[in-house]
Order: structure tokens, then C-alpha cells, then sequence
């Protein structure tokens, strides 16, 4: 697993905002890393990776060229990861599979650490059986670097502090990211406010939710509304018309 690698979603995403087609932003791509020396295939690699995420991005996230208006309004470089950490899960079905077994647990109210060892991982890769009956079957050193790879995208949204730690906590969660999560529970399930999905990708755990659910609602983007005696919350107008750029979903 390559990571997040911020700095060059960042790029890459900046260059789909401005072309407006991935066949000129390939061009434009290896033509910029070939002047600063990179190598071909490190470029091939990372292109072929991001624009996997970016190209596959469910509706239930923002355009991804609105991700440059979205990251423009982060404060900090976490809560860009945060965003960005969106469309890895929803890539790569390994990294999926992992986190939803820990957002179930979170969901059922388990009052677990949040154990990123390898042992803990592999425990749980272990269980997974491919749709052709296969099971996980890695080679042990590409195993590690597996839960290596984990681990560092979990340094970068907040849920590991420090390079030697294994067991992490709830992040907490920036403005923006909060709003994707919310907008992306939203899109993603009707019965969305039972089981947020997007809070539980950044594991929040349900104590937390009341207050999240607050500080959406304190926002433009958010609202409750009184509805036969209940209070309801949800988007104040369509999910993302937050992010004020052509393009956004």
C-alpha cells in the first residue's frame, strides 16, 4: 500500500481542476516529473495509483476536482489527510475490508483499543475470503509491509501518535473532514444517522457522535429542522454545495 501520498494528490488534483480530463493531466504529469528528474516508473506508479482513487471515487464524495477548493479551506495538513483518506478506503479493498471490521466494532460499542499491531492485523486479514473463495494469502514480508503502510496513513489522519506506537485512539476531527464524513454518511445510506458511516471511517465512536453532529449543524452546510415533533439533521441544501467551485458534486 502506497499510503495517502498527500503532496502529489495534492498536485494531481490541482492539475484535474485546471484540465479537466485525465488525458491531459497524464501528459502534463509525466512531463513535469521527467523535468525534476524523477524516474519514469516511480511516476507510473503514483500516477496509476491516485488516479485509481480519484477515478473510482463514489458520487458519495466530492468531484475530485473540487478537491483543491476543499483543500484550500483545511487548516492543517491532517485534516487534508483526512479527506484524502476518503477515497483510499473506498479504493482499495484491503484497506476497506480492515477498517470496516474496527468501524463495527466501534458501531456495536465495543470498548476496545485500537490495536494497528500486526498481529492485530493479520488477524483480521486472516479472516477475509475473496468473492472466488480464496483466501488472504501474502507473502509474510509483503504482509508486513502491508500493516507498515496501514499504520503510516493512520499517523497521518491523527488515530497513531509518534513512529513507534501501535495502538491508537479517535482522531479528532477538523472542520472540513467532518463536513466530507457527514455529507458522505449522508449519500451513502438512509438510515445513515444510526451508523454514520463516514464518522466511523475515522473511528467516533457513538459518544461522540451528538457532539459532531453539533458542530455540523453549527455550520452553513448543516441544519436541524423540527419535523412532527422531531428534530431532524440534515444537509442545508444538496450534499457538498459547501465546496463553491464548477465541478463540485
Amino acid at each position: 500500500m502506497c499510503g495517502l501520498l498527500l503532496e502529489r494528490a495534492e498536485e494531481l488534483a490541482q492539475l484535474y481542476a485546471e484540465r479537466g480530463n485525465w488525458t491531459d493531466v497524464k501528459d502534463t504529469w509525466f512531463d513535469e516529473r521527467l523535468s525534476n528528474r524523477s524516474t519514469r516508473g516511480s511516476s507510473q506508479k503514483i500516477y496509476r495509483v491516485l488516479t485509481s482513487r480519484f477515478k473510482n471515487a463514489p458520487t458519495t464524495l466530492p468531484n475530485p476536482s473540487a478537491l483543491p477548493e476543499v483543500f484550500e479551506e483545511c487548516k492543517t495538513t491532517r485534516e487534508k489527510a483526512q479527506v484524502l483518506y476518503f477515497y483510499l478506503v473506498t479504493n482499495d479493498s484491503l484497506v476497506q475490508y480492515v477498517v470496516h471490521e474496527y468501524a463495527s466494532r466501534l458501531d456495536e460499542g465495543k470498548q476496545e483499543p485500537l490495536d494497528f499491531s500486526d498481529e492485530a492485523l493479520i488477524a483480521i486479514l486472516s479472516q477475509l475470503t475473496y468473492s472466488d473463495g480464496d483466501s488472504f494469502d501474502y507473502a509474510d514480508s509483503t504482509t508486513k509491509r502491508w500493516c507498515e503502510g496501514f499504520r503510516s496513513v493512520m499517523r497521518e489522519i491523527g488515530v497513531l501518535d509518534g513512529q513507534q506506537s501501535v495502538v491508537g485512539s479517535s482522531p479528532s476531527v477538523g472542520d472540513i473532514p467532518l463536513l466530507v464524513a457527514m455529507d458522505y454518511s449522508h449519500e451513502s445510506d438512509e438510515e445513515w444517522i444510526t451508523a454514520p458511516r463516514g464518522l466511523l471511517y475515522l473511528f467516533q465512536p457513538e459518544n461522540r457522535w451528538e457532539e459532531l453532529f453539533d458542530r455540523a449543524a453549527g455550520t452553513d452546510a448543516w441544519e436541524y429542522l423540527e419535523l412532527h415533533g422531531d428534530l431532524d439533521l440534515r444537509p442545508s441544501e444538496e450534499p457538498y454545495s459547501w465546496i463553491r467551485t464548477e465541478g463540485a458534486v
